[in-house]
């Protein structure tokens, strides 16, 4: 089974900071193009790449945009993006990452939303017992999903439970969730509806009325942006600004070399010493001292 490790550049919790990826090899890839889908072919068991470890708040994400797609942190007007705690939550609360080869197509309406993608490798929100680490590649089994509509943009919200967590046999659908975490879902729609609120945005939409489709609702539509993420790694879409680089990918056009890769990663600095999180990322946000704004 194939493992993988992950290389820091550049300071934590800086503007520059990355976290780059490697195989088995010691081999620089894309978490985004290199690592599979599916871990083993054949099963629908799915690899997750945590981007955000549960109760953490810095937004970080594979950078879809950078060549070998790193982690990186989320800027907004130049300063690093944190999640807010919107009681009761702290942070995130889930292990929230991504399913690597799958893209999520801005050119493609939809056909259960009405709306199109929101141009990322489709979310996976991770409901196990462990707090995984940051750039940690776990194999997931997928139980349903949630269809955010997160500024006009389709933006499912695939929940799954690693499956190496010690319960990870009683889950097998959405309705598992339920029944053995009663109120977790309902705590997933509160916080992806009211999220960005501290911000002065309005409180997010869901399709479907904010209710979770099941388990072989959810791996139809991952397996949907699977084909859009091959469409775009063969060029037979238009990818705008997507960073395709891959190291693995032979059949692919924008397969590079290990010494490209390397130069790459060793244009970031060297990592140093973390600098300071600021203390306001520690708020707590309550209705009535947030601006709540309406949609019409």
């Amino acid at each position: 089974m194939a493992s993988y490790s992950v290389e820091e550049r550049a300071n934590p919790n800086s503007l520059e900071y990355r976290l780059f990826f490697k195989n088995d090899k010691g081999q620089y890839i894309s978490p985004f193009h290199d690592i599979p889908i599916y871990p083993v072919a054949g099963k629908n068991v799915f690899n997750m790449i945590v981007e955000v470890p549960r109760w953490t708040n810095a937004k970080m994400e594979i950078a879809t945009k950078d060549p070998l797609n790193p982690i990186k942190q989320d800027v907004k007007k130049g300063k690093l993006r944190y999640v807010a705690n919107v009681f009761p939550h702290k942070g995130y609360i889930w292990n929230y990452g991504a399913i690597p080869q799958t893209w999520e197509h801005p050119g493609h309406k939809d056909e259960n939303t009405g709306y199109y993608g929101d141009n990322d490798p489709i979310d996976v929100c991770e409901i196990g017992s462990k707090v995984c680490s940051r750039g940690e590649v776990i194999k997931v089994k997928v139980l349903g999903t949630l269809a955010l509509i997160d500024e006009g943009e389709t933006d499912w919200k695939v929940i799954a439970i690693n499956i190496e967590d010690p319960e990870a046999a009683n889950y097998n659908n959405i309705d598992d969730v339920r029944k053995m975490k009663p109120g977790y879902l309902e705590a997933t729609v509160d916080w992806f509806r009211r999220y960005k609120v501290p911000d002065g945005k309005p409180e997010n939409q869901f399709a479907f009325n904010g209710e979770f489709k099941d388990q072989d609702f959810a791996i139809n539509i991952i397996k949907s942006t699977h084909e859009h993420w091959t469409d775009l790694v063969f060029k037979k879409t238009d990818g705008g600004e997507i960073n395709c680089a891959n190291t693995t990918v032979s059949d692919s056009s924008f397969c590079i070399s290990q010494e490209s890769a390397k130069a790459t990663v060793e244009a970031v600095p060297p990592c140093g010493t973390a600098n300071t999180i600021p203390p306001e990322v520690d708020k707590w946000f309550y209705d009535q001292n947030m601006t709540r704004k309406t949609k019409t």
